[in-house]
């Protein structure tokens, strides 16, 4: 199988190398692509740059496509040509997941129109703004509906990768990798209490 990930100037380190953890640990079962819109190296918001392996314009076709948030997205949703290009490839890739403010980038799009998502509940007003006709889920780890995935704020990716791996290739393959990594999964996509700390839900 073939993931892209998307990366733009200012994403977040832990919405992309979070999930990606989870899915290197398939070894040679998925091979990880690093799109963007040119090629180039590409600054995180902490600082560190990772280099785009293909364009979304001419990356190979994928299996997954993810699209993780970060600083960067507040620049991003007015980039038109980028949004094009997120929704051809989302249109044309079987399985949608999105990390973090990520979801703001695909509301944009059009195609979480009439779909449930969810967002960083520290942006979550802010991001719901870029789709107004999207189902937004104020409390969720994660939501699926359809082929589309949301996560929450930063490390909810990672529980949302390992929950698609279960879906993909198996429950049991999704905890080995998770017990390699030394890392507690959250399989309830519903345990949310960051919805509570920011005063999303009673």
């Amino acid at each position: 199988m073939k993931l892209g990930m998307l990366i733009f100037d200012g994403f977040q380190l832990l919405d992309v190398f979070g999930p990606l953890e989870m899915f290197a640990g398939l070894h040679d079962r998925v091979r990880i692509v690093m799109l963007g819109e040119r090629a180039g190296p590409v600054a995180s918001s902490a600082g560190p740059r990772v280099v785009v392996d293909a364009t979304l314009a001419d990356a190979p076709d994928l299996d997954i496509f993810m699209v993780p948030g970060g600083i960067g997205t507040r620049r991003e949703v007015g980039n038109a040509a980028l949004i094009a290009a997120v929704k051809a490839r989302a249109e044309a890739t079987p399985h949608v997941a999105t990390i973090c403010t990520g979801a703001a980038l695909l509301a944009r799009t059009g195609l979480l129109d009439g779909v449930r998502a969810t967002t960083n509940k520290r942006a979550f007003a802010w991001a719901a703004g870029q789709g107004p006709n999207v189902q937004w889920v104020r409390q969720a780890r994660w939501v699926e509906d359809g082929k589309y995935l949301t996560s929450s704020g930063i490390s909810a990716g990672t529980d949302m990768a390992l929950a698609l791996i279960a879906q993909l290739f198996g429950p049991e393959t999704a905890q080995g990798i998770a017990d390699g990594a030394e890392y507690h999964w959250n399989r309830d996509p519903a345990d949310d209490p960051f919805a509570r700390l920011n005063g999303l839900v009673d």
